[in-house]
């Protein structure tokens, strides 16, 4: 049975707190704002659908970012079905794919198509909005001591402008031409010229109406969540107490405000090309054999714009990882996190890095070679912290009392894709070798391990480690290591040989590569990859499967069922609008006081106060107790 944390001691115990003298919780309107929302019945439109409750919004952002999960994941499967076998007859996908299977193939062009919805989904709707959308909004009011966001109404606001981004992003899979087809990262002219293509013509236009509705959301929540951890902690937490997974949270939220607007700019003078007659990105272009009017523009202009959000945009992704990993090793391994002022520092450092490397992903584009280097200097730098952060990891599990939950197993498989694919980046920032591989799968298979890949185990681990608090009940733990395995080694056997085909130089992007008497020999490894990938991806629908089953008869959870030291297992099992129904505890400690020499438990509550644990007390803490 595991162990209840002590409840919040009264006001009048409060010491300590964020430079000023406590308060007593009423003089913030703790209890007034909890009785609005508990002492009256709420119709299940305002509770369930258009709520303010933060804990409802997460769950929506989390639901809706599963089923782009499951739809970007579908995408994939059907283009390694063209890339397995790319001689073999798709005629059974007729049904399904209607015009776009012509002759028993797959369509060149919706090939393409297939590519960049893909990884428009994955990276923005699944990883960006699913990601931090779920855990910053559910995380971040109970580990800092709060009854809401800082505005309820924008953070309602920030989940409908990205449904209805997912919508407009989902209609245009059903348009006479097509989807976007230009990439993801919409390369002009193929993006800039709707007659280039029957992707970059409405598929296009709606592929950027989308991004500029899902920009207003990532905005709209990220300025709540910077204005909640800085203004709205509890008595007591300090930014020095606060856990790693919040400091995660604010430090992306950070990166999104100052990076987002750089693409809705790129997209905004984008539309212009399109459809004002400018040329911002556009010069010298012939379409067969007609020059067009267009002059003085650059293609290489978008991409500074677009990698300036891109390469913050893969920090966005894997930094709530980070975090949530840090809580989940911390708690499971009943250790104090290693570093954990280190642990800051780096995320710090690589919040910071981030917005000077961005054109290593340029290399390629005929940049001043001085240039070059100082962006690969400034690249391979960024593994400084990143390195920090896997020893401390690593430092945390060594000798570890380690209970391997499915949590747990997901934290260690994020430690272990986050060194494979971190070790490519190595590579790959180094232009000389950059721009040989630049093209290749190579790339592929390292942003795959290091981002994509990684920020799912981030993903999962969150999920299964929180789920008792977001729903009060438990998620099968031997379903959950069935779906740990399979995705473990099915990610393994998916990109690694990946990285063996790219060396060789298989071309990305490709529709298909038998016209290349070289690489013939890779035939057998590329229908490999495609039924690993295939396998893999039917292995999510155990996690489904366990997911929603729980969620309605799973086993009930306890207040605190993995004994963790932080704030929010502090709430009731099923923690209502306010999260706390008297007052919020004041916090005296650091979030990691796991077996501490000399206590009793294994683990002391953030809201415990020293004069409660005098036979585990350090000296200073012995001070702050008298």
């Amino acid at each position: 049975m595991a162990a209840k944390p002590n409840l919040s001691p009264s006001v009048q115990e409060a010491q300590g707190g964020r430079g000023s003298s406590p308060v007593p919780a009423t003089e913030h309107g703790d209890h007034l704002h909890h009785d609005d929302h508990e002492h009256h019945d709420q119709h299940w439109l305002w509770k369930y659908v258009f709520s303010q409750d933060h804990k409802t919004i997460a769950k929506q952002f989390l639901i809706t970012g599963m089923i782009w999960a499951i739809l970007g994941g579908t995408l994939s499967s059907l283009f390694r079905l063209q890339l397995g076998w790319p001689e073999g007859s798709m005629q059974w996908l007729t049904p399904f794919l209607g015009k776009w299977i012509q002759a028993g193939k797959l369509n060149p062009e919706f090939y393409l198509a297939l590519v960049t919805m893909h990884g428009t989904i994955m990276v923005f709707f699944v990883l960006t909005a699913g990601l931090s959308g779920t855990f910053s909004n559910f995380l971040i009011p109970l580990q800092v001591g709060a009854r809401d966001m800082a505005s309820g109404f924008m953070n309602m606001l920030s989940y409908w402008f990205f449904f209805l981004s997912s919508i407009v992003m989902f209609s245009s899979l059903f348009i006479e031409t097509g989807p976007a087809s230009a990439g993801w990262t919409i390369y002009p002219p193929l993006s800039a010229l709707p007659q280039s293509i029957p992707g970059s013509g409405a598929g296009m236009t709606l592929w950027l109406v989308s991004m500029a509705l899902f920009i207003v959301s990532q905005l709209l929540g990220g300025v709540n969540y910077v204005t909640t951890v800085i203004n709205m902690r509890t008595r007591g937490m300090s930014m020095s107490k606060l856990p790693l997974t919040i400091w995660a949270f604010f430090l992306t939220a950070i990166l999104g405000i100052l990076s987002f607007p750089v693409l809705f700019s790129a997209a905004l003078l984008l539309i212009f090309d399109r459809s004002f007659g400018t040329s911002f990105f556009l010069s010298d272009i012939y379409i067969a054999g007609q020059a067009l009017s267009n002059q003085g523009g650059s293609p290489v202009l978008f991409q500074h714009l677009f990698w300036f959000l891109g390469h913050p945009e893969v920090y966005i992704v894997i930094m709530p990882a980070m975090g949530m990993v840090s809580e989940v090793l911390a708690t499971n391994a009943r250790k104090p996190i290693f570093g954990y002022r280190a642990m800051i520092g780096s995320l710090i450092g690589i919040s910071l890095l981030s917005f000077v490397v961005w054109a290593h992903h340029m290399f390629v584009t005929g940049m001043n070679p001085f240039l070059g280097s100082v962006f690969m200097f400034l690249t391979l730098i960024i593994a400084v912290p990143s390195g920090v952060k896997v020893f401390n990891w690593l430092a945390t599990l060594w000798r570890g009392n380690i209970r391997f939950t499915a949590a747990m197993l997901f934290s260690i498989g994020f430690v272990s894709l986050f060194i494979a694919g971190g070790l490519t980046g190595i590579i790959l920032g180094n232009a000389t070798l950059d721009i040989q591989m630049h093209n290749t799968y190579f790339v592929v298979a390292h942003f795959h391990l290091v981002m994509g890949s990684s920020a799912f185990f981030g993903l999962f681990a969150g999920v299964y480690h929180w789920f008792p608090k977001m729903f009060g009940r438990m998620m099968d733990e031997k379903l959950g290591y069935i779906h740990f395995w399979l995705t473990f080694v099915g990610v393994y056997l998916v990109f690694m040989p990946m990285h063996y085909v790219g060396i060789a130089g298989f071309p990305r992007r490709y529709y298909a590569w038998t016209g290349f008497d070289a690489f013939s020999q890779f035939a057998d490894l590329n229908k490999f990859i495609s039924i690993a990938a295939i396998l893999a991806f039917f292995g999510q629908f155990i996690f489904i499967f366990n997911f929603f089953y729980s969620i309605f008869r799973g086993r009930r959870a306890t207040q605190n069922p993995w004994n963790s030291t932080t704030l929010e297992w502090t709430t009731p099992v099923n923690p209502g609008h306010g999260n706390w129904p008297g007052e919020i505890p004041a916090v005296y400690r650091w979030p990691y006081d796991y077996s501490k020499p000399g206590s009793e438990v294994d683990f002391i509550p953030q809201n415990v106060p020293y004069s409660k644990t005098q036979s585990s007390n350090l000296p200073y803490e012995q001070d702050m107790a008298e």
